[in-house]
């Protein structure tokens, strides 16, 4: 028969209070009492549970790890995957489990009364498209919550994400060093915010470096690799052809890399291609990626810094943005007979 709290505060003839304060050590006790009680608890092999102790703390050690947005954020997405895995990792040595939400539709809408109802500690969250309202609900709440890919305001909220801006930025200023200057663009969906802010930095630096800019260039996918290959398809059919591309996620890069060998050019001879995120599969394709890198595991590691700092009482902890690196493979090489251009 399992044993309750309550049959060992009857064995040491105490109430089920202390019983509960001594597991947690808290509370005043005398050491008597303590050492018969844990004497109990060792000769039964008693193991309090999860509620017992949650209820004795005000505390689950629980992190809710929620996929918000209709599209692009789940649990197999190679960027996500690696920045949850180090999250995971790191958060479990502070004393967390998580509890991964279902991102079934009709329980995507309250996550606010979800938290509360597992008595969760915090909340990390992923965030794709189409982001639902019920995510913005629980960043208003007092649940501390750190969001990735998503810049969260809550007074007991905190984001850490790539430096989307300093993405693009790193992609044109090469091109331009290096003296290729007409470089056509593949974005994600147009109401994307992450490719809002690539496509804007990427249109600034363009105009500043004063690059050309043709707008039958400027393509749009789903981040995934056929919408690459179809985006760039679009490209190759207009009158001109630009000498590089650049696609925001490794995926449409790869599609885009079909669509040029399809079309009988080659990569980088003919048409350079840059994407983005740095997903293993890079190093692999032929020609190797070259990447904008995010830098995964330092994401991970500060978001589970983050969570704790909220947690243990800090009720505001700034943002951070997180520096990318430009990763050089074989698909975005520049001939050597090309000169850099000092500025």
């Amino acid at each position: 028969m399992k044993l309750t709290i309550r049959d060992i505060a009857r064995m040491a003839g105490v109430s089920p209070g202390t019983v509960s304060k001594v597991i947690n050590g808290t509370g005043s006790i005398s050491p008597k009492t303590i050492e018969t009680v844990k004497r109990i608890i060792q000769e039964t092999g008693y193991q309090p549970s999860f509620s017992a102790r949650s209820l004795a703390t005000k505390k689950s050690n629980l992190i809710g790890l929620i996929y918000a947005g209709d599209i692009n954020a789940e649990i197999t997405h190679p960027v996500f995957n690696q920045i949850v895995n180090t999250f995971k990792n790191e958060i479990g040595k502070l004393g967390y489990d998580i509890l991964l939400f279902s991102n079934e539709q009709f329980r995507r809408q309250d996550y606010l009364s979800r938290c509360k109802h597992f008595q969760l500690d915090g909340c990390l969250i992923i965030a794709g498209d189409q982001i639902e309202e019920a995510t913005y609900e629980l960043d208003k709440s007092d649940i501390p919550c750190v969001g990735v890919d998503i810049e969260l305001i809550g007074d007991t909220s905190s984001y850490v994400t790539t430096d989307n801006r300093k993405v693009s930025a790193l992609v044109v200023e090469y091109f331009y060093l290096h003296g290729v200057h007409e470089v056509a663009f593949i974005g994600g969906p147009k109401d994307s915010l992450i490719t809002s802010i690539r496509k804007d930095s990427f249109l600034h630096f363009m105009n500043r470096f004063n690059m050309k800019i043709e707008p039958n260039w400027i393509q749009h996918g789903d981040y995934f690799e056929d919408s690459g290959y179809d985006a760039m398809k679009k490209i190759l059919a207009q009158p001109t052809l630009p000498e590089a591309v650049f696609a925001v996620s490794d995926l449409m890069a790869l599609g885009a890399l079909r669509a040029i060998k399809e079309a009988g050019l080659s990569v980088p001879e003919d048409i350079k291609v840059i994407g983005c995120d740095d997903i293993e599969v890079c190093r692999y394709s032929d020609p190797a990626l070259a990447t904008v890198k995010q830098d995964k595991e330092r994401i991970g590691k500060i978001a589970s810094s983050m969570i704790h700092q909220l947690i243990n009482g800090e009720k505001k902890v700034d943002s951070v943005l997180v520096d990318p690196e430009l990763i050089i493979r074989r698909s975005g090489e520049i001939e050597s007979s090309r000169s850099r251009v000092d500025v």
